[in-house]
């Protein structure tokens, strides 16, 4: 994933790719020209590359000119055309090719072809390396195609973001960048009431691995029959399933605008393990929010707590602070690896819920 300005992009076109879709382009006006001697014109300025590239490939006699034309403003179109500097070559009775990086709505090549024939050309054809069929409206056919590609804003291999990303060899398409957060603390932090709050504010998924594992496990699911079959045995469920059943998790929100993971990591296995994750779904982890809250305050809370709930491990003080010790000793170490990034934000856990609410957000915003 990269950021041009404000944006975020992910890989969308390997070179490789864009070398095919070129190719495939050529082919198709080697095959249709070969006795022309065309005129090639490249649109300003996102045609550059693809227009090298694709005369190169062209066999036969040719010439090469260029002609400005802008319709965009940032992402989206402004649906006004402007033609900038003169021809520099004679159409009059020429075989003249229009050679563009894309062709969404079609708007530029139909203004173009329009203003190309009063200058008395033989005939006008239109090559685009990339078309995206889905939104193009007009009557004006598109004769040449190196590939059709959906409706989405892309940038790299002559095209751009506000004159940033041309140079680029690959195809990148504009992505969401995800706030994918780790909510840490101690066992009556108050982590679930949280991030129930947060993931609302925030427009977040909360995944909480308690809840994940008594849903595999209620509706036996393979993965959760797996995990209760450690689970009888009285051993720790590994790692690679509970990993397995995070992944189902995000994958059941693809578009999602990022996570809370709420109980997982407990290790720095299970860290990197999540990391290797996110980092196929080109994202990651943007930094662990920790709870921070003093044993005396967490017991009190955590028997307050017993009293409400009737849970037997909140109601005895010598198995509530049993818990809060195995806590810093297993799990209270990934502060280190998540510090060693530079992603470690710790916040002030004692107070009232809105206020503590409001200091998490102070870093969910840095985020």
């Amino acid at each position: 994933m990269i950021k041009i300005h404000d944006l975020y992009f992910k890989s969308f076109l390997s070179a490789q790719e864009i070398a095919a879709a070129v190719d495939n382009l050529a082919s198709q006006i080697n095959k249709d020209l070969s006795n022309k001697k065309p005129v090639f014109l490249g649109i300003l300025n996102g045609s550059y590359m693809v227009l090298a590239d694709l005369t190169r490939k062209f066999n036969h006699e040719c010439e090469i000119s260029f002609l400005r034309a802008k319709s965009y403003d940032g992402t989206s179109s402004t649906g006004v055309v402007e033609f900038g500097n003169e021809l520099d070559v004679d159409l009059a009775g020429r075989t003249v090719v229009i050679v563009e990086d894309i062709v969404d709505s079609g708007l530029t090549v139909e203004k173009l072809s329009r203003k190309l024939a009063e200058h008395n050309p033989l005939e006008i054809k239109i090559a685009t390396l990339f078309f995206k069929p889905e939104v193009y409206d007009r009557e004006l056919k598109i004769d040449y195609i190196g590939q059709e590609i959906e409706n989405k804003f892309v940038v790299g291999y002559g095209m751009d973001y506000n004159n940033l990303g041309r140079n680029l060899p690959e195809l990148y398409v504009q992505t969401q960048r995800m706030k994918n957060i780790v909510l840490f603390g101690p066992p009556g932090a108050g982590k679930g009431t949280q991030a129930t709050r947060l993931k609302d504010k925030y427009g977040l998924i909360h995944i909480s691995t308690g809840d994940v594992f008594r849903y595999n496990i209620k509706n036996g699911t393979e993965l959760g029959t797996l995990a209760k079959s450690f689970m009888d045995k009285g051993n720790l469920v590994p790692d690679e399933v509970t990993i397995k059943m995070l992944k189902a998790e995000v994958e059941k929100t693809p578009d999602a605008a990022g996570f809370i993971f709420d109980g997982f990591p407990r290790t720095d296995a299970q860290a990197t393990a999540l990391d290797e994750l996110l980092s196929q779904k080109n994202t990651e982890i943007a930094g662990m929010v920790a709870l921070e809250v003093d044993d005396e305050a967490l017991v009190e809370r955590l028997l307050e707590r017993g009293k409400a709930s009737g849970r037997p491990d909140d109601a005895n003080e010598g198995v509530i602070r049993d818990r809060i010790s195995v806590y810093y000793k297993q799990t209270a170490p990934l502060k280190d690896f998540y510090e060693a990034q530079g992603k470690y934000y710790g916040v002030d856990g004692v107070g009232s819920m809105d206020a503590i609410t409001e200091r998490l957000s102070v870093e969910f915003d840095k985020l």
